[in-house]
Formats: structure tokens, sequence, C-alpha cells
């Protein structure tokens, strides 16, 4: 008798989906997805079969694609069905011929999933499909996430069959007499599942017969303290972020508090792009000074001043741009530089975001770019030149900004400005001026 209880109750248990959605079924004519989509039908729910060929096994393919359009006129469901060059895929991707299956049907799926309407896309993982998983992660290394398992349900991925273990499958489709398809290559133990599953589990079997309500309780437990941790986590971010504008400040001593560390801050910046390794240097770093900093695919992290400054990377910025004598405007890194000619010897004062420069001295054409690790220039009202590196460190400026502040450079290479923090000694309005160019940073 088809376990149509056990199902429906799984499915509301979990919250996977309800009578009044319509479901896209994935059948591959295997024994799991068979017995998945007849267990839609006879609970009666509203579905439709999807079925992809991969084009990898020939006549044996094309069998199962017939199969399960039989199947569907059978259970009076809508069919969908696609071919794959899967190999050409996986060679122009440069991936393995399992990732690019992976890849080519999921992606299929959702297409068909919003082309027709469909609310979710169902799939016939069972128990043992689980351990499996479990199995691999820990081989390849994993965290408490790789632990959990398969989850039941997963953004529009939902998976009734995991109340059954395979044994459980094979009992219930020999008793009700369906009809299958066996796919060849799950014989094969070339792929690291296939292995697992016929040399490692029965051995593990042997050890613990009751395997399958073991890991249960073991998928349980894990999936708790992924819970507790996640809200750990959630507590340590409320109380050691601190949002400055576009910045998150992190005090290293809060961070050495931490316990247990490691963990606690890998997952408070896995958010952010950081991987383990980043972070064990992060933590080997906390007593480095100011400066160090350490960069994701979207973000940096710099050590400033017993903190830690978390910034998202700006877009590919411009490494420098050309003023010309008759620009009146120019633009920089979202940044605006506007450009006033007077004939008059106008001083600007206590506006750090304006300059007045000697326009006898302008050597055209002037450029606006970052700093550079060599620069120097004259402060205003200094007769020797300072390194712009000690410039910052005397105002504490901590290398992220540094990175965005314009500097005004003239065509013989002088720096007469440092946008929004002081001009040159030497390109100062002074007796002798006769005309003033005005340069103004708008932000």
């Amino acid at each position: 008798m088809l376990p149509v209880k056990r199902f429906t109750d799984f499915i509301e248990q979990n919250n996977l989906f309800t009578q009044q959605n319509s479901i896209l079924v994935a059948v591959s004519g295997g024994i799991d997805s068979v017995l998945l989509a007849r267990l839609f039908s006879a609970a009666g729910y509203t579905f439709g079969i999807a079925h992809c060929n991969f084009g990898l096994r020939g006549s044996e393919a094309e069998a199962d694609q017939q199969f399960c359009r039989s199947l569907a006129m059978q259970l009076s469901a809508p069919f969908h069905t696609i071919n794959f060059d899967t190999t050409a895929y996986a060679d122009m991707r440069k991936i393995s011929i399992q990732m690019a299956a992976r890849e080519l049907r999921y992606n299929w799926f959702e297409q068909i999933r919003q082309q027709h309407n469909y609310h979710l896309i169902a799939l016939g993982h069972h128990k043992n499909d689980t351990i499996e998983t479990i199995l691999l992660n820990l081989t390849r290394g994993t965290g408490i996430a790789g632990l959990h398992g398969i989850l039941p349900k997963k953004g529009v991925l939902v998976r009734p069959l995991l109340f059954l273990s395979r044994e459980e499958i094979a009992t219930v489709v020999a008793e009700e007499n369906i009809f299958y398809v066996e796919d060849s290559s799950n014989a094969s133990t070339k792929y690291a599942r296939n292995k697992i599953r016929h040399e490692v589990i029965p051995k593990l079997r042997g050890l613990n017969p009751s395997l399958e309500n073991t890991f249960d309780n073991n998928l349980r437990h894990f999936r708790q303290l992924e819970e507790l941790l996640a809200l750990k986590v959630e507590e340590a971010r409320i109380h050691l972020f601190i949002q400055h504008d576009d910045e998150i400040h992190i005090a290293v001593d809060a961070v050495k508090a931490l316990q247990p560390q490691q963990l606690l801050l890998y997952k408070l910046l896995q958010p952010y792009g950081f991987a383990e390794p980043v972070v064990d240097d992060v933590i080997a770093s906390l007593d480095a000074q100011s400066g160090k900093w350490f960069a994701s695919a979207t973000h940096q992290l710099t050590i400033d001043r017993g903190k830690l400054i978390l910034v998202e990377n700006n877009p590919a910025s411009v490494e420098s741009i050309t003023i010309n004598e008759t620009d009146h405007e120019v633009h920089f890194n979202g940044q605006r530089v506007a450009s006033l000619h007077d004939d008059s010897p106008l001083i600007i004062k206590d506006n750090p975001f304006s300059v007045s420069i000697d326009r006898d001295k302008l050597i055209y054409p002037l450029s606006i770019r970052h700093w550079q690790q060599s620069d120097y220039f004259y402060p205003l009202g200094m007769k020797t030149r300072k390194k712009l590196s000690d410039f910052f460190i005397n105002l504490k400026i901590p290398l992220h900004k540094k990175q965005h502040i314009p500097l005004l450079v003239n065509g013989n290479g002088d720096i007469m400005w440092i946008a929004g923090y002081r001009p040159d000694e030497r390109y100062k309005v002074g007796p002798n001026t006769k005309k003033v160019t005005i340069f103004e940073l708008f932000k």
C-alpha cells in the first residue's frame, strides 16, 4: 500500500506546500522519482512532471524519456522534457559531467517553473541520500551546515520523500508492482557518491544495522545546533557591529573576547565573503600595526587603531582623469570636481572642499588620481615636504579611506591639493598672484 498518509503528514509537518499549490516534480524514471510522482497523484496534489535527457546513455536515455512521457500520461499530469548536450556544456564551462548535468537540470527546472506557474520543484531525495551527502561533506571538509544533510525545503526546492529510506522505497515499489527504469550508471563506483553508496554505507550498516534511524537522530541534533549557533551569531552581531555611515566598526578587544573565537568570527564575516583561512589570518593579526587589511570578493576588512573596519569594495575605479584648461567640470569615481577661473586673487578659507591656486603656476593638462605610496607634497604653511602616507597617519585616516581621496596633480607631477584636506604651499595664492583658478570638490 502506498504510504500516502505518511507522505502528506511529512509535507504538513515541514510546511512544504498545500493542496492549493502546483508542483513541478522532477522524474528521472528511477525508483525514487517514480514513487514520488505516484504519491503526488494518490494524494491528489496538482503537479506536472519534468524529465531531462542528458544525452549520455544513447538509446537507454531515450527509453527513459519515453517511459516518463508514458508515466505522465498515465497520471494525467503535464509533461515537460528537454534534451541536453551535456558533454559540450561541460567542455565549454570546463567543469565535470556531473556538475554540468546539475547546472543544466536545475536551471531548466527553474525556467519551467516560472514559465508554467508552478510554485515549487519537488525532488526525489530520501533518507539514504542525506546520509551519503553528509559523508561526502565530511570527506571534503565541512562546517556545521554540511552536517545537517539535505533539507526538506530550500528556496523553491522541496524533498517530500525524506521520510523514507531506500529499503522502504524498494519494499513499497515491489508490493505495489510499480514499474520504473534503472539507470545503469547508478551501479558504477566511478563517482564519489556511488562509491559511498555501494562500498562505505554497507560497511557502516554492518557496524550499525539501524544506520538510518541513528542518522535521523543525529540530523535532528545537528539542525538544532545550527539554529543555536545562528542565534549566538546574531547576538554577537548586534553587540559587535557598529554602523558608521557605510562602514561597520568592530572593536578588536570584543573580537578577542569571543568564545569560541574562530567559529563565531568566521560566521560573522562569512556573509561578507571571507573564507575560513582569511579569518584565521585576521585573528592572528589582531595585535598587528594599524593598516593591515584583508579582502574578499566583495568587502575589505582593515585593522585600524583598536578596531576592525568593514567596508564594501567599490566597483572598479578609474586610476586617473585629465583636466584640460577648457574643462569646467570633471567626474572622478562618483565625485565631481568643478573649476572656475577668476581674474582676482581670491583666497578660499575654511573650506577643505575648495581651493584657490595661482593660475600662472598651472601646467595643463592637470590630472586627478588616487594616492601612491611614494607621494609627497608641501602642506600649506610648511617649507618642507611630507610624505602623504605620514600625513594620512597623522590625521588618523584609515587605509580604506585613503584610497578614495582625490589628489589634484599639476602637469609637472606636483600634488597641488589633497581634496578635502590640505592644499600645497607651493601653489597658494600670494602677494604676486594675478589670477586664480578655484577648484571645488562635490561628494
